[in-house]
């Protein structure tokens, strides 16, 4: 069967033998390609080939007559689905792959034909449903990354997956998963830059160990450093706090910083080009991007990216509306800002970094309520907004999906005690949120969020930055300039009474 170019992957594939015509031969002779896989036939450009699969790049270079033909017949080691799978992927399409026959073929075929976006994209769409099989068939075809993906959020999610995990990998798989570090819970408090003199204890940075149930002490905050009114993000397991604000006239400082789990060592990088504070922070994709905020009390528009690699900011396109302390979440491999017009309406941007551009993706109206924090699960943006007559106190949570374009609202208030819903942060299947009376966890399921457990609060009260972070398995790491004296023991906060206000009316 002759399978045209635009065909999407839900489409049956027969085991027919099909040609094509003399007139589709002469047209598509110079850059199209006829690929033969089992009993179906695909028409292709051999650039798209050359492009996504190295597999291609390589037989196209290699001079051997068959990079010359007209048709190429895959022999064993790619199944008709699997490779349909892939040139959907490669035209920037988001297939939805639940079959586990499917699943699998997708791994075989980005293994066998070397289809770098394909394995990023099966990496992307890793969740509890399809997170063994994916990492097992992984192991099995050798896709390294994405077996690297799969075990990391085996780890994550392992208290939720652990009888059906001992039940159907093998042991070493499940050894190798359990070998790294599970995604930590991190919260910052609120600080303005200090002085040695002063020795503020309570300039730290603190993880949440959940088997004890408590805050812990991570590493102290740099002398110089400010989070107040600054970016804080994570990008590639490390934490970066930009910027902030220092004094009553909130002057911007200018200095950054940057924080290796790994080693426990704080370094110093540039401030953005354009001062600001109040702004939205977002690591992706090896950039930091910095979008809005304010400077000398004014809302701004100005975008920037920081190069890891390079060490330099620089401009991109402005963000569509000047805006400040924008809510934003990165939901599969694709960026999402948030740009209110209160009172009543919540615009979603996506910043699309390919083309440098931003593009509407949808808008929420509702009387009297806009968006004000907003994370991504799956392929859903919950979208937390205050409740009617701006009761900030009772959420309302809103989900927008965006592979249908669907918007949901989630039934019941929840309880937003302190802010505490602004503070969540996902890992797997929970979400974790935080404030001074007690660290709440929920368990997202498909009519809203149901509280699992309680933990003590965080140690100090105010405003909260919060994060998730790889720490070495033996715990947090001290440098060797941190190791004299002894830190100051925090206070923890009695939260035994604090469990009934969080829990959402459902």
């Amino acid at each position: 069967m002759e399978v045209p170019q635009g065909l999407g992957v839900n489409r049956d594939i027969h085991a027919e033998n099909a040609t094509l015509d003399l007139e589709d031969r002469e047209q598509h002779q110079a850059g199209w390609v006829r690929v033969r896989v089992e009993e179906s036939c695909f028409t292709v450009e051999r650039a798209l080939l050359a492009r996504c699969s190295n597999y291609f790049c390589a037989l196209f270079h290699s001079g051997m007559t068959e990079s010359h033909q007209e048709e190429l017949y895959l022999k064993g080691g790619v199944c008709a689905r699997g490779f349909l799978i892939a040139l959907a992927v490669c035209r920037g399409e988001s297939p939805s792959l639940s079959d586990p026959d499917e699943l699998v073929e997708a791994v075989e075929c980005a293994a066998f034909l070397q289809v770098a976006c394909l394995v990023q994209y099966l990496c992307d769409i890793i969740d509890s449903d399809n997170c063994l099989l994916l990492y097992h068939a992984a192991s099995i075809f050798g896709v390294h990354a994405l077996f690297h993906c799969a075990a990391l959020f085996l780890c994550d999610a392992f208290d939720d997956l652990k009888d059906a995990a001992e039940s159907m990998i093998p042991e070493d798989l499940l050894r190798y998963s359990q070998s790294l570090s599970p995604a930590t819970y991190i919260a910052i408090g609120t600080h303005s830059p200090s002085m040695e003199l002063l020795q503020d204890s309570f300039r730290v940075v603190c993880y949440l160990d959940e088997k004890e149930g408590e805050w812990k002490h991570l590493t102290n905050l740099p002398t110089l450093c400010s989070t107040s009114m600054a970016g804080v993000a994570v990008l590639d397991n490390r934490l970066y706090i930009v910027g902030g604000v220092y004094g009553y006239g909130k002057d911007t400082v200018d200095s950054s910083f940057c924080y290796n789990p790994d080693s426990g060592v704080w370094t110093s990088l540039p401030g953005p080009q354009q001062l600001r504070y109040d702004f939205t922070l977002l690591g992706h994709e090896g950039r930091l991007y910095a979008i809005g905020g304010e400077f000398q009390k004014r809302t701004i528009s100005t975008a920037e990216s920081y190069n890891v690699e390079k060490a330099e900011w620089t401009f991109i396109h402005h963000a569509p509306r000047p805006v400040a302390s924008a809510a934003c979440a990165v939901a599969r491999r694709r960026m999402f800002v948030c740009f209110w017009k209160p009172p009543d309406t919540t615009d979603i941007y996506e910043y699309i970094p390919a083309k440098d551009e931003w593009k509407l993706v949808t808008t929420m109206i509702k009387p009297q309520s806009y968006g004000h924090c907003m994370v991504a699960h799956r392929d859903n943006l919950y979208v937390m907004r205050n409740g009617p007559c701006d009761d900030f106190l009772r959420c309302l949570m809103d989900c927008y999906n965006i592979t249908t374009g669907q918007w949901t609202a989630m039934p019941g208030h929840y309880i937003n005690s302190k802010g505490a819903l602004f503070s969540a942060m996902i890992r797997g299947d929970s979400v974790f949120t935080v404030k001074h009376m007690l660290t709440l966890e929920y368990t997202i399921t498909g009519g809203g969020w149901k509280p699992r457990r309680q933990m003590k609060g965080f140690p100090k009260s105010g405003s909260l930055w919060t994060c998730l972070l790889r720490l070495p398995k033996t715990g947090p790491v001290t440098p060797q300039l941190e190791t004299e004296g002894e830190e100051e023991e925090m206070s923890l906060p009695d939260t035994s009474e604090g469990f009934v206000e969080a829990i959402p009316q459902l």
